[in-house]
């Protein structure tokens, strides 16, 4: 294995690929008369692809998109609202992932609530909100679940172990987001010319190259499964680049020394035992059917919905003014076209969850383009 990540992280194949890509991007161009228009749908992919040079090395041959593959950035402010009210009535402990700490809602972020008093907890593994279930027997704990399908397993382990040790003060908040039917809906919504989809390697590992196939079979979008590495995601880039010039639409597996056609059976059986579809709201996009999950009701006992319904019933909230994480997400427009990027929205102080995400695309931009003064062009 050391060996297969070590010819993976040569310099020279990256910049042998990178030469493969501008030479099939310019055959791309005389072909269609533009640039192929791909997105990347994963938030990992955005920072990686800025972080490795590679959005900037092919900006004006490839249009790189961004998608809305970063789960603290599409979760919506009406969820974190509902966790802040319920940290700062003081009876329930909220666990949640370092990310959602500083994400802006109605009444500033969950740490704003820590800071007036409220008990928020930050945790790097789902089962140990249940370990300070254990260790706080007098006192709800709940774990406020976003992520995608990559992290939604090691949910379904927390509730396993829950079960096991009869801890009955853990609860779940789910907030879960489900990669192919926001897939489904930016298709068929066509609000941006995609040509091509890059797909996240981590995803692919539970859901499997098999559940990918619609892209191509109902959509006729050439769609590529990529690891994260450099020589991953040029590679990618490339099959995407030739399927294009051929006019193919196909879903490609490029990561298979991960990524099996199946997925991962134990970790969907495991999804699949607690959890069933549900509708759910991504912010700026809105309330998508089917694109997140619900506790069955068997384990109805463990749902925060059902401990603290009132939590339903707030007001909901608007979004950021003067925000366009929205668009952002969707693909519509890049950071460098919210008047609010790099000014008064800013890591240190920032506006919207895009900017506070270490996978959020104005994060991504900020560290890596920003002082490049970076336009995607074409």
């Amino acid at each position: 294995m050391p060996e297969i990540l070590e010819a993976f992280q040569d310099a020279k194949l990256s910049r042998d690929l990178l030469t493969m890509v501008r030479k099939l991007a310019a055959a791309y161009r005389e072909k269609h008369g533009r640039p192929m228009a791909l997105m990347e749908v994963c938030g990992t992919h955005t920072m990686a692809l800025a972080r490795s040079g590679i959005r900037e090395a092919v900006a004006g041959e490839v249009r790189l998109v961004s998608g809305p593959g970063c789960p603290v950035c599409v979760t919506s402010q009406d969820d974190i609202h509902r966790m802040q009210v319920l940290a700062a009535q003081r009876e329930a402990i909220v666990c949640t992932f370092g990310d959602m700490m500083r994400v802006p809602g109605r009444e500033g972020s969950l740490q704003d609530t820590r800071a007036r008093g409220g008990d928020v907890r930050v945790i790097y593994n789902p089962v140990e909100a249940v370990a300070i279930a254990a260790a706080n027997p007098n006192r709800p704990v709940v774990f406020f679940g976003i992520g995608f399908e990559t992290t939604i397993p090691t949910v379904a382990a927390a509730l396993v172990e829950a079960e096991r040790q009869q801890i009955t003060n853990f609860y779940l908040f789910t907030a879960f987001k489900l990669v192919t039917p926001v897939l489904h809906y930016l298709l068929t919504l066509g609000e941006v010319r995609l040509d091509g989809l890059l797909l996240p390697g981590h995803v692919s590992v539970i859901l499997g190259e098999g559940d990918f196939t619609f892209l191509a079979d109902q959509y006729r979008v050439p769609s590529v499964i990529s690891g994260f590495l450099p020589v991953d995601m040029l590679g990618g880039i490339a099959l995407l680049l030739q399927m294009g010039i051929r006019g193919e639409a196909q879903v490609k597996n490029a990561y298979p020394r991960v990524v099996r056609y199946e997925g991962n059976p134990t970790a969907k059986g495991l999804v699949s035992r607690y959890f069933v579809p549900a509708d759910t709201k991504w912010r700026g996009i809105g309330i998508i059917p089917g694109s997140g999950l619900a506790l069955k009701p068997q384990w109805e006992h463990r749902d925060c919905r059902y401990r603290w319904p009132h939590l339903w019933q707030l007001e909901e909230d608007t979004e950021i003014a003067g925000c366009r994480c929205g668009e952002i997400l969707r693909g519509v427009i890049t950071p460098h076209q919210c008047p609010r990027f790099a000014t008064d929205c800013t890591p240190v102080d920032p506006v919207g969850p895009c900017m506070v995400s270490s996978e959020g695309t104005c994060a991504a931009y900020y560290q890596h383009l920003r002082l490049a003064g970076h336009r995607e062009k074409g």
